[in-house]
């Protein structure tokens, strides 16, 4: 397989959980994205989008067929009120699976990176479960500042997040040059030869297919299957030839 999914974007499955948390929604774990961009595509059932940002608190009802997507800084819960299953779109070659996802876990659980992943760590239902719990804990601390008009501890947040995220940014722009960014790169070397009347590149075309995968893991907002990233890197990208 040698070519990405449109854009270099990522895919996977979700069944959010029904698991009911402390105030009573069922749903998966407040998080927030520094670097993507994610989109929700409600393929069955019912639920909601509750958002954080600086703008405040939100929520969106969720149902077959809408769409609704979040950019970087904010912090997304997913609730589920009926067997919610989403397609979620993840910008950036699925980058978020390397790490760009911080959850809203209190700040005691956010001073460094080994602390945050003994709470983020979640081999079982039970510790899934557990660590949900505790980014809508943390979540509901930021929501009522934030109602009340104080930002001071959402700020806080955003901050201790770029703390532990620091040592993944090398990886991060590795899976950028090579997934997205050549994406765009591929597209402008295409553009640059169809100018010149260079269609070479069309010869080059394929189709390609995904089985959904059988794996399913216990992901931030609920049974998770996610879709490999195929490639790596699309085609090199196309040079304008002599001849068309």
């Amino acid at each position: 397989m040698t070519g990405q999914l449109p854009g270099g974007v990522g895919l996977s499955a979700l069944r959010v959980y029904p698991w009911e948390a402390l105030d009573g929604l069922c749903g998966g774990s407040p998080h927030m994205h520094l670097c993507c961009t994610e989109a929700y595509i409600v393929v069955s059932g019912a639920g909601r989008l509750q958002t954080l940002t600086t703008d405040g608190f939100a929520e969106q009802t969720l149902s077959a067929g809408d769409v609704v997507w979040f950019t970087p800084g904010t912090i997304h819960r997913a609730v589920n009120d009926g067997d919610l299953k989403v397609l979620v779109l993840m910008q950036n070659s699925g980058l978020p699976e390397a790490g760009d996802a911080v959850l809203t876990f209190p700040p005691e659980h956010l001073t460094d990176r080994e602390t945050y992943e003994k709470a983020r760590s979640a081999p079982t239902a039970d510790r899934a479960r557990a660590r949900r719990d505790l980014a809508v804990e943390g979540f509901q601390v930021l929501r009522q500042a934030a109602e009340k008009g104080d930002f001071a501890p959402l700020e806080a947040f955003h901050a201790s997040s770029v703390g532990l995220v620091t040592s993944l940014l090398g990886d991060w722009r590795n899976i950028l040059a090579t997934g997205a960014g050549a994406a765009v790169d591929a597209t402008a070397a295409q553009l640059a030869a169809l100018a010149t009347g260079d269609h070479s590149h069309l010869r080059q075309a394929a189709v390609q297919r995904m089985e959904r995968p059988a794996e399913e893991k216990f992901g931030m907002c609920g049974y998770l299957n996610a879709y490999p990233v195929p490639g790596g890197s699309p085609e090199p990208p196309v040079q304008p030839s002599e001849q068309p």
